[in-house]
Formats: structure tokens, C-alpha cells, sequence
């Protein structure tokens, strides 16, 4: 998918000639990015389970799980007795991911200096 976004770095890329952007393009933002490598861990967690694990405000977790949930790479589910809690956990699609987190992190232990990125 294209966007019109001047910040990203993919716009211009055409998804046809680069399935590594259009793949970006699904999972690429930080918060997307984050919620797939702790479920990645977990094998289900709640909303504030993941809320608490990411550090992202309420509506910017709600939004990415949404579109997580549409591509296809989150399963929600709702337990009604009180309180109602929402759990989260990988679908299949999703879980094929695991490898590439597993060398990501292993690439980034190698070559990525943590202070870099240190918050102040």
C-alpha cells in the first residue's frame, strides 16, 4: 500500500516490485511492531496486559491491535463474565513471525547500540 505520508520512508515504494515494504506496511509502525514481539512471547495477554508491556496510550493500542486484527495476524477474544476482558494472542499467520523477531533481536544484539536509544 501506498501513502501520502511525506514521513514515510515507503511511500514511494511499490508494494508489486517490494513485498519486504508492503510487509512493513503491515507490521512496520513501533506500536504494531511492539504488540507482535510480546505476544510473540505470550500466549495470550489482556488489553492492559499489552497496554502495560507496550507503553502506548489506550486508543493507539486499540488502533493498532485493530489493524493487526484485520490483516490477520491478531485473534481477539472476549470473555463476558464481569468484569468483560479482552484477550489477544497470535493467529497462526501471525505466529509465523516468530522466526523473524528471533533474528531481529539477534541482529539488533549484535549491531545495535542500546544507549543509542536510551529515553531521556
Amino acid at each position: 500500500m501506498q501513502t501520502n505520508d511525506p514521513d514515510d520512508p515507503f511511500a514511494d515504494v511499490d508494494p508489486q516490485a517490494c513485498p519486504t515494504a508492503e510487509s512493513l506496511d503491515v507490521i512496520g509502525t513501533r506500536w504494531r511492531l511492539n504488540v507482535l514481539h510480546d505476544l510473540h512471547d505470550e500466549e495470550e495477554l489482556r488489553f492492559n496486559e499489552l497496554k502495560e508491556a507496550t507503553g502506548a496510550s489506550s486508543r493507539t493500542l486499540s488502533q493498532s491491535l485493530d489493524a493487526l486484527t484485520e490483516a490477520g495476524l491478531v485473534d481477539k477474544r472476549m470473555e463476558e463474565a464481569a468484569p468483560v476482558a479482552t484477550f489477544y494472542s497470535l493467529t497462526e499467520k501471525g505466529e509465523d513471525l516468530g522466526p523473524v523477531f528471533d533474528e531481529l533481536d539477534a541482529w539488533a544484539r549484535e549491531h545495535v547500540d542500546p544507549t543509542d536509544y536510551a529515553e531521556e
